[in-house]
């Protein structure tokens, strides 16, 4: 979806996301938790990062892909001590429910439950989130790796804001999320809209489902370099990734795309007459226009200028991707 201006109350939200603290409540995104004794064995055949060796308090991001690589979600995985709790986008809770049931086969000890109405989940935002997070009582998380967590009265608070900005996801029951929102915004968070999240997570270039995660794209295009294990072994769509990495076959990458003026998702990009790509995100925010859009490898890549429909574009890094091959 294309985002409108934002308004003085975002503005002044997305300043606290990158200077102070804000808090977003994504409770609306999905929540999965996978049991039973085949629960890591099970993830680590269905997505693209390595799961086996993840012990509880542990996570990760990983892309659950088709048999052909193509990106359906990109999902954040929390191992508890009986279970891995899944945080996926909201526009594909339902359909990973079905997909990951189609592949418990009969002898699988695998449990699947939505527990999304029953669990809330915010994000805290920003430089200063260490400081709501110790005086939640969780300073103990403070400083560990991404995906870390810990469980604080009855609160996984995880290391990891969702976004490329430093911060913390934090899932709890529904019956507490007023308590604990009130709580945080005496904390001194500073309340990130629905609106605001989209507007950081096109300009730190977080893809979305239907927008940079679709069957048209895999996950080296976008650049999740982080969620793929290229050592772990068969997985659904494995022999794909392991081909275009070996053989540096990748032909298109997700930038971000400084703007100069209004343009519209779906936009051809091009170089001259030439059609290099597509706009798959747009925003404008006070500091003007941007976009995330799919370049092809050969037309090159940061400071190339491009024709975006009527609009002209420069290509520019997006934190949330990379695009170097790991060595």
């Amino acid at each position: 979806m294309a985002t409108s201006a934002i308004d003085g109350k975002d503005a002044a939200a997305i300043q606290a996301a990158t200077a102070g603290v804000a808090v977003c409540d994504r409770s609306f995104w999905g929540r999965i938790r996978v049991s039973d004794d085949d629960r890591l064995r099970f993830l680590h055949n269905q997505s693209t990062n390595d799961f086996q060796s993840l012990k509880p308090g542990q996570g990760c991001d990983t892309v659950m892909v088709t048999s052909t690589a193509r990106t359906i979600d990109l999902v954040t995985a929390y191992v508890l001590d009986d279970a891995v709790l899944l945080l996926v986008s909201p526009s594909r809770r339902e359909f990973l429910m079905q997909w990951l049931d189609r592949y418990i086969f009969f002898a699988d000890k695998v449990q699947l439950a939505d527990v999304t109405d029953e669990t809330a989940t915010f994000s805290l935002v920003g430089p200063d989130s260490d400081t709501v997070i110790e005086k939640l009582g969780a300073g103990a998380i403070i400083g560990q790796p991404y995906g870390n967590h810990i469980s604080v009265d009855d609160i996984v608070v995880a290391v990891g804001s969702g976004l490329a900005t430093v911060g913390y996801t934090l899932i709890l029951p529904a019956s507490n999320k007023q308590k604990v929102w009130s709580q945080i915004l005496e904390l001194g968070a500073v309340e990130l809209s629905d609106r605001a999240w989209e507007t950081l997570r096109i300009l730190q270039g977080r893809p979305a489902p239907d927008l940079e995660l679709t069957d048209d794209y895999n996950p080296l295009e976008v650049g999740l370099w982080q969620t793929i294990s290229f050592n772990k072994g068969c997985y659904i769509g494995q022999e794909t990734i392991a081909r275009l990495n070996t053989y540096k076959g990748v032909k298109q990458y997700l930038w971000g795309i400084r703007l100069s003026a209004a343009a519209e998702i779906g936009s051809a990009i091009a170089i001259a007459d030439e059609k290099v790509g597509k706009l798959t995100s747009y925003t404008e925010t006070p500091e003007g226009h941007f976009g995330l859009g799919y370049i092809k490898s050969k037309a090159g890549g940061i400071g190339l200028k491009v024709q975006v429909g009527e609009t002209e574009g420069e290509i520019v890094a997006v934190p949330f991707v990379s695009h170097e091959y790991p060595n």
